[in-house]
């Protein structure tokens, strides 16, 4: 146990972390791997290997997440910042050549192979983006002559304009609806949220007309006709599992969902845990993305402010986009559900993520005060 006299980094990390952030984060991790063992042998056993490959992967990928995480949150602000602007770039650069070389799956380039592993640039894309964009709407409420609004829009233009050529509709989703959040947090007008509004729809129209695959899944999800046996499954899991669930490894319908350990191991989670355990999933989930904007509406630093915000945003737009799919509420769409379904670039991006939730959210620490006698108070963590 640290003690408050003990001014060392690591005691002053302990003393000033948002324990509660950590708590739920660690919550996260560890039902990922509880849940993998659950979720995975099945599919595992069906392509041909070792039944617990995927769940000794998902440790194995747990392991630097967490160190990553815990890395990152002992950043200053600044070097947050400067994270994110070298991730933005290299990420840019990334998302150009995936639509050149990168693997082409379902009609859609997503992912680069790099020396044997699979890279998603677009996930590590995601909370740069979210912190340089907060940067810019601080600087131009700091100072209004510096255009940060207008750098910001060209910036959402550019990603976007890099998720749809390869294309990915989910992401592209998650991006602007986390955008148009923080655009809302820096104080746009009516006339802007009106305007953003119009465009959102008739972008939606637009993805409907342009994409066969966009089309397809709102028909499917509107009429229930075509292929749903995936989503038809997952609802059924959950069905099945009642509210306490059929017991660990008891699963049946869980070995008919090709993806049963990736984008839907909540529907594995209430059939063999119960939909209590879902809804404790859930509120987990809530609780991070309220916390944080609690966090963030008591910061008096605009950046600081923003990226939270934005951060938990877009950690509560995936969780929920998820579970949605996963309970026939949403068309089907692939997203991993943050730190429980099986994905190394998906891990590492969401610790990266959350690690800066935890170094913003850090209490700023107080100077020291003089105390009787000649000594020196310790470092606390203002309240």
């Amino acid at each position: 146990m640290q003690s408050r006299l003990d001014t060392s980094p690591i005691s002053n990390w302990w003393w000033t972390i948002d324990r509660w952030f950590l708590a739920a984060f660690l919550s996260l991790l560890g039902l990922g791997i509880v849940l993998s063992f659950a979720a995975s042998p099945a599919v595992a056993e069906r392509i041909g290997l070792d039944s617990f490959h995927f769940a000794t992967r998902q440790i194995i990928f747990s392991i630097p997440a967490l160190g990553v995480m815990l890395a990152v949150s002992f950043f200053s602000p600044r070097q947050i910042r400067r994270l994110a602007l070298v991730m933005l770039c290299a990420m840019l650069v990334l998302m150009v050549a995936v639509l050149y070389v990168g693997v082409e799956v379902k009609g859609a380039r997503r992912w680069l192979s790099l020396s044997g592993m699979s890279i998603q640039p677009s996930e590590f894309l995601k909370p740069a983006f979210v912190v340089i964009c907060a940067w810019l709407f601080a600087e131009h409420k700091r100072q209004p002559e510096i255009p940060g609004n207008l750098f910001a829009m060209l910036l959402l233009g550019v990603v976007l304009a890099l998720l749809l050529a390869q294309p990915d509709m989910g992401q592209t989703l998650l991006v602007v609806g986390t955008w148009g959040v923080m655009f809302f947090m820096a104080g746009l007008s009516w006339v802007w949220i009106i305007a953003l509004g119009i465009i959102g729809v008739i972008g939606l129209f637009a993805a409907y007309e342009i994409f066969p695959h966009v089309a397809g899944r709102i028909d499917r999800f509107l009429t229930g006709e075509g292929d749903t046996f995936q989503v038809d499954m997952g609802h059924e899991a959950l069905v099945n599992g009642g509210w306490l669930g059929l017991g660990p490894g008891e699963g049946t319908i869980k070995r008919l969902i090709p993806d049963s350990h990736a984008d839907f191991v909540f529907a594995v989670a209430g059939e063999e845990f119960g939909l209590i355990t879902c809804m404790v999933i859930a509120a987990i989930f809530a609780f991070i993305v309220l916390r944080g904007l609690s966090v963030a509406l008591k910061e008096h630093d605009d950046f600081t402010r923003y990226a939270i915000g934005g951060l938990v945003t877009v950690f509560g737009f995936q969780s929920v986009i998820n579970m949605c799919v996963n309970l026939q509420l949403m068309p089907a769409k692939g997203m991993t559900l943050p730190f429980i379904s099986y994905g190394g670039s998906s891990q590492i991006a969401i610790a990266i993520s959350m690690g800066m939730v935890l170094a913003l959210s850090r209490r700023k620490p107080q100077k020291r005060k003089p105390l009787a006698y000649g000594f020196s108070s310790s470092i606390l963590p203002a309240e």
